[in-house]
This record gives C-alpha cells, sequence and structure tokens, in this order.
C-alpha cells in the first residue's frame, strides 16, 4: 500500500521534512515543543510490523531527533510516545517539556486546546529547527 499522511496529521502539523524513513512534523500547538515522526511507510499501525532494518532506523532517527531537539530547547525531559489511539497511523510523539510548563507533570494529550504557531514565531522558531537538524532532514 502506497503512503498517505493521516488527515488529522495533515490539519494538526506542519511538515518540516524527511529523515531517511520518516517525515518530521511540528505539531501546530506552540504550548510545547512537538515534534511526531512518522515512517513512510503505507498502513501501519504497531513498530513491530516495520521490517527488522526499519525498526532499527526508526529507533535511530527516534534518538537523534529526541537528543537535538533536548539541546536546542533545553529540555527538563523528553515525552517519546507511540500512542495511535485516535490516529491509528505509525507516528512517534517527541514533546520537550519543562518543570514549568502548564499541563507538568501530566501527559500533554488532551490537557489543554492547541494553540497554534503565529506567523511570527514559525518565522524564529523555523530557522533554529533547520540549523538543528542540519544533516539530518533530507528533504
Amino acid at each position: 500500500m502506497t503512503f498517505q499522511l493521516h488527515p488529522q496529521l495533515q490539519k494538526d502539523c506542519i511538515r518540516l521534512g524527511r529523515l531517511e524513513l520518516c517525515q518530521l512534523l511540528l505539531m501546530n500547538d506552540s504550548q510545547y515543543p512537538w515534534f511526531i515522526l512518522v515512517p513512510e511507510i503505507g498502513d501501519i499501525r504497531e513498530i513491530y510490523q516495520l521490517a527488522p532494518t526499519d525498526r532499527s532506523l526508526l529507533q535511530e532517527e527516534s534518538c537523534q531527533l529526541a537528543e537535538r531537539l533536548a539541546g536546542l530547547f533545553e529540555a527538563d525531559k523528553m515525552n517519546v510516545a507511540a500512542i495511535g489511539n485516535l490516529v491509528p497511523q505509525l507516528h512517534i510523539h517527541h514533546i520537550v517539556r519543562y518543570r514549568l510548563d502548564k499541563a507538568w507533570p501530566a501527559p500533554v494529550w488532551g490537557k489543554f486546546d492547541a494553540v497554534p504557531y503565529t506567523e511570527y514565531q514559525l518565522e524564529e522558531l523555523l530557522p533554529k529547527i533547520k540549523t538543528a537538524f542540519d544533516g539530518l532532514l533530507t528533504r
């Protein structure tokens, strides 16, 4: 089956580019630096459904992303999770958390309505992301 990004992810996110296996998305919620990896493989819901080489590559991309995000945003904690209860397509959330963020220490899901980025915020954020992910994003 051909890969297509789930409509809910298209609606909620900003596409930043592609790694070797995954698309990299930014959740359009300015309350948290929140990124999502989506393997570009059709009809996959669970990590165990990936071929062993793709599982390893997903793990590597996830670790590289988490490490760069933690450094770029000076995270107190990285929340990394594949929930998929509402969006069944396999996707891995990478959320930068701070002890002082409004949801701490609870999970962010469903806690507060999203606050979309302003155009100004994106103009400030996107170049920083591009620089931090230099060499990781392929397109």
